[in-house]
């Protein structure tokens, strides 16, 4: 089944056209990756999924229904959640409170207690390995720790969906395989995934298909393995170095 589907979506911001005319899809329970040079048009096209922006043409759909111009908070309670690429704690709370806001907000949080959403924090503490620190002030974490906080309170959420910017930059080689182990248990879990990267390490290890996007515009569809051996995607964003150190 296709939960998320995008068709014909175009972004524009006064004369910048930042997205154009993307179509997707997304399967339920497929972890797809979304790649390209920076400034391609990726968290944009991210945050009209997310309903932070609506789009200037185009539809998104989520289990079948249009999504297309609601508020976050709605499209939060849907089931879809995100990561952000700058990631920003709640300051002065600790790792479970910060986690607890996640819970109150997402799926079935209007109608959480606190004690319900601490005990779902809890959980998903546990479950990304931040169990020890839960108790810690969110600012205390490494950037690793943060990382993975990041993913909790989107997890928190109770999602179907999970929209991943970026959430191994700045890892080191074994903190992105840790990462990598923790995203195919997400999708074990229960959850499709959309993610946002530029460690190809961790594209070819977790996604099941990849879409390149490139100045707003789709120049690659398929699997991780046909798209990362593009002549197209190589020479706009991977380089002629990439293909002599994979080949």
């Amino acid at each position: 089944m296709v939960i998320l589907e995008g068709k014909n979506v175009t972004k524009r911001f006064a004369g910048l056209l930042a997205v154009s005319d993307i179509d997707f899809y997304l399967q339920d329970g497929e972890i797809l990756g979304l790649i390209g040079p920076n400034g391609a048009g990726k968290t944009t096209l991210v945050n009209v999924i997310a309903g932070v922006y609506r789009p200037s043409e185009g539809e998104v759909f989520f289990k079948g229904k249009q999504i297309s111009g609601k508020k976050p908070y709605q499209i939060g309670r849907m089931g879809i959640s995100r990561t952000f690429q700058v990631v920003k704690p709640f300051p002065g709370m600790t790792v479970k409170e910060n986690a607890a806001v996640g819970a109150m907000y997402g799926a079935g949080g209007k109608n959480k207690s606190a004690k319900e959403a601490i005990q779902r924090a809890e959980e998903i503490l546990e479950f990304v390995g931040l169990a020890d620190k839960m108790n810690k002030g969110a600012d205390q974490l490494s950037v690793a720790s943060r990382k993975r906080l990041e993913m909790a309170k989107a997890l928190a959420m109770n999602p179907k969906l999970v929209l991943f910017d970026e959430v191994m930059a700045g890892l080191n080689f074994g903190e992105i395989d840790q990462a990598v182990e923790l995203i195919k248990k997400i999708r074990e879990s229960g959850m499709s995934i959309l993610i946002i990267e530029h460690v190809m390490r961790a594209i070819k290890n977790v996604c099941d298909r990849v879409f390149v996007l490139h100045h707003g515009e789709k120049i690659a569809d398929g699997t991780v393995e046909d798209v990362l051996n593009d002549e197209t995607v190589i020479k706009a964003y991977l380089g002629r170095r990439y293909k002599e150190l994979t080949h």
